[in-house]
């Protein structure tokens, strides 16, 4: 009896486990590679990704609740997401920055788990300085991006990018693209128009970078992790609505928001911690 209970804990567990994977992987600045490497999941993860065929009979039974953890707290919180973005914009963006700035201490401590060198400052200034000026160039140029098949492929580049990569968000690359909030729409509305495109996109990065990603963390981790960190940086001063700070009264709102979300963040990591250590 006692057996069945801890296999119905442990699977109740996972399906936790799974579901905050899931919220990480669309909430802004909460990455799904991150969570899995904290709840210590991201070496199988990666072993079934990286070679699907040799792993499935072994992996996936295992990390099955897992799986449909993920899809639960995926959708649950899109819908939610694709409603605060369209009532309450602005509010919302500093939300998510909130939530980036506070996760940036747990990122640079995961970044030096096996030391820092030189090699990892100039990466991380180098994937600064190249975000920086790439998402800057397109907003003075005032490229509009209207989401189409292609623009779909590389939202699931994205998605998958963030659960291979731990530290990088997908919604770190969409947001100042103007990209985010379509495509979150698209999950919450299942609109297979565009999420079939983007199961193919997070497919194609799974098969293409999945084992390339995982050498580079075991030979490079220090540099890869503070270069991850450069890039959620840049793309984080992009997104911040300077203008919606002008009146008093938004500026008062918004400056709520950033502060919550850094709080909100900074417990979660607190809460992570303890975890771990348990």
């Amino acid at each position: 009896m006692a057996t069945n209970s801890s296999k119905t804990n442990l699977l109740i567990l996972m399906l936790f486990q799974g579901a905050l994977i899931g919220l990480g992987a669309v909430l802004p600045g909460i990455s799904g590679g991150v969570l899995c490497v904290i709840f210590g999941i991201y070496k199988p993860v990666m072993e079934l990704l990286s070679d699907p065929i040799r792993n499935f009979k072994t992996h996936v039974p295992r990390l099955l609740p897992v799986i449909i953890g993920i899809a639960v707290g995926f959708l649950l919180i899109s819908k939610l997401l694709s409603f605060l973005l369209n009532r309450y914009e602005d509010p919302s963006v500093c939300l998510f920055v909130g939530l980036i700035v506070g996760m940036l201490p747990s990122l640079f401590r995961e970044a030096g788990e096996q030391g820092r060198s030189k090699g990892s400052f100039i990466a991380m200034a180098v994937a600064f300085a190249v975000i920086l000026s790439l998402l800057v160039s397109l907003r003075v140029i005032s490229v509009t991006i209207v989401p189409n098949f292609g623009w779909n492929l590389f939202c699931g580049f994205c998605v998958a990018l963030s659960i291979i990569a731990p530290g990088m968000s997908f919604s770190t690359l969409l947001m100042p693209l103007g990209l985010y909030t379509p495509f979150v729409e698209s999950i919450g509305n299942l609109d297979f128009v565009s999420l079939i495109p983007a199961g193919i996109g997070a497919l194609l990065t799974v098969i293409l970078l999945a084992r390339a990603i995982t050498n580079l963390m075991t030979h490079y981790y220090s540099m890869v992790f503070h270069a991850i960190i450069g890039i959620v940086i840049a793309a984080t001063l992009v997104i911040i609505p300077f203008d919606s700070f002008l009146s008093v009264s938004s500026c008062l709102i918004n400056l709520a928001c950033l502060i919550i979300g850094i709080v909100a963040a900074l417990l979660l990591d607190r809460f992570n911690s303890r975890f771990e250590k348990a």
